[in-house]
């Protein structure tokens, strides 16, 4: 678009726009008017969407046209409601312009009613909101071995899009890559760097918390923070643990008063890829060249680290009794829940992320599976340019449904999905977990929130 635009007007160009489609389908006033290139005949590109797979625009020039901008007024509240460019705009035209042949322009004043003397009610006669389906552009340099029609799948699913804030990222993301991995705590490597740790049986099953409750914390109250050097490098980043993000079992009984982490999805909106497309797209470390090139991910890019940090997490070893794999469609998610628990398997999420951040108070709770010790498989979404969870099976855990209240008014706000790791023995001693409770691996169970997004999959609660 921008290389045909600049073909016919060359390069010192302006994209003009109306603003919104409010005014449609009623009488506006027309409030301050301005001509484009003060008033003379001019030359302008025009963009329309076509319905199509792909978003496609026809782009065209044509002659002796002018071009308008206009405030659009509410007639009754003198207040604007949009500003429009021309006289009609069938949609969100990029550029929208005025067909001159055939009047005098030299009269434009008196014959056309876009003009400062021509403050009237005027009805907007066409619908201006464009119904078309959402779709995005294709992505500008696809590499192999992305066919066309893949390519269109690819970028209706990840829209490239430039961001200041991350010099080589070329797709939506809020915010540098170190902000939103900042607090992202390890929900999915327990092992640490050790894979070797041999995992214990779990408790007796049963119901619990039972007893008095045990003389280690319940919960990490206080915002903690800690320097983590990087796996195969020396360089250090701040790990902050938020209050609660880790607690005991025993927290999750009705009445308790706790605090909740930050739950709420910070990881820019992505989606799944089709599954006939998920193996044509590289995906491992052998590949890491051929991925950068898809992305645009310049060398030591913030999105380069993104990149291989999804792919070594997805690549790296089961913990010893953990069956793990990275997921990019819904089908292939729902295919390893159900090899991991059968068929008779329920989907369970945090439902939002109410109660972020602030004091909870648990209402009723609820035991998955009658208080038994269960098998589940957790997901957990990557920070990647489509939608990737990291799905995994741990041993030795329970599921807990919960309803959050807000301590004040008494009132529900939330509903939670807790799990509880009941047996740490094989955790890497300087987990997160470990340094907010002050415990070691194998003393304590530890259980956290699914934080809003991320999945569970657990048997039919019969």
């Amino acid at each position: 678009m921008i290389d045909f635009a600049t073909s016919v007007l060359g390069r010192d160009v302006a994209l003009r726009k109306t603003e919104n489609s409010k005014g449609s389908k009623q009488n506006i006033l027309i409030g301050s008017v301005k001509r484009i290139n003060s008033g003379k005949v001019t030359k302008a590109v025009s963009c329309h969407q076509k319905l199509y797979p792909y978003l496609l625009y026809y782009c065209h020039s044509v002659p002796d046209v002018a071009v308008y901008e206009a405030d659009i007024l509410d007639p009754k509240t003198k207040k604007k409601i949009n500003h429009g460019c021309g006289h009609l705009s069938l949609g969100y035209f990029f550029m929208v312009t005025l067909a001159a042949a055939g009047h005098d322009l030299k009269k434009a004043n008196k014959e056309n009613p876009l003009t400062p003397k021509a403050h009237l009610n005027r009805y907007w006669n066409k619908k201006i909101n464009n119904n078309v389906p959402k779709s995005h552009f294709l992505l500008s340099k696809a590499s192999p071995p992305l066919k066309a029609i893949d390519i269109a799948n690819f970028a209706k699913l990840a829209t490239p899009q430039n961001s200041p804030a991350l010099p080589g990222i070329v797709f939506n993301i809020y915010g540098p890559y170190e902000d939103i991995l900042k607090n992202d705590i390890n929900f999915m490597n327990y092992g640490g760097t050790s894979n070797e740790s041999s995992v214990q049986p779990g408790e007796d099953e049963g119901d619990r918390p039972a007893g008095p409750p045990p003389a280690n914390p319940l919960v990490n109250k206080k915002k903690m923070s800690y320097k983590k050097m990087e796996p195969g490098s020396l360089v250090t980043k701040t790990v902050e643990i938020q209050p609660g993000t880790f607690f005991r079992e025993w927290m999750l009984k009705s009445g308790t008063v706790m605090p909740m982490p930050d739950i709420k999805d910070k990881y820019p909106k992505t989606k799944f890829l089709n599954k006939n497309l998920v193996p044509k797209i590289p995906f491992s470390s052998s590949k890491f060249s051929d991925m950068k090139k898809m992305f645009h991910a310049c060398d030591n890019s913030a999105l380069e680290g993104i990149i291989k940090d999804a792919v070594k997490d997805c690549e790296r070893k089961p913990n010893q009794g953990e069956i793990k794999r990275c997921v990019a469609s819904a089908e292939d998610m729902i295919v390893f829940a159900t090899l991991v628990l059968g068929r008779d398997v329920a989907l369970r999420k945090t439902e939002n992320y109410k109660g972020s951040k602030q004091d909870i108070l648990i209402g009723s709770v609820k035991r998955i599976n009658g208080g038994m010790v269960t098998k589940v498989v957790s997901c957990h979404q990557k920070l990647y340019p489509y939608l990737l969870y990291y799905c995994h099976s741990v041993p030795d855990v329970a599921v807990y449904e919960a309803d959050i209240l807000d301590p004040k008014t008494k009132k529900k706000i939330n509903h939670g999905v807790a799990i509880c790791h009941l047996d740490t023995s094989s955790w890497f001693v300087g987990h997160e977990a470990f340094r907010a409770l002050g415990s070691g691996p194998g003393q304590i169970e530890v259980c956290h929130w699914i934080f809003e997004k991320d999945l569970i999959w657990t048997n039919v609660d019969h």
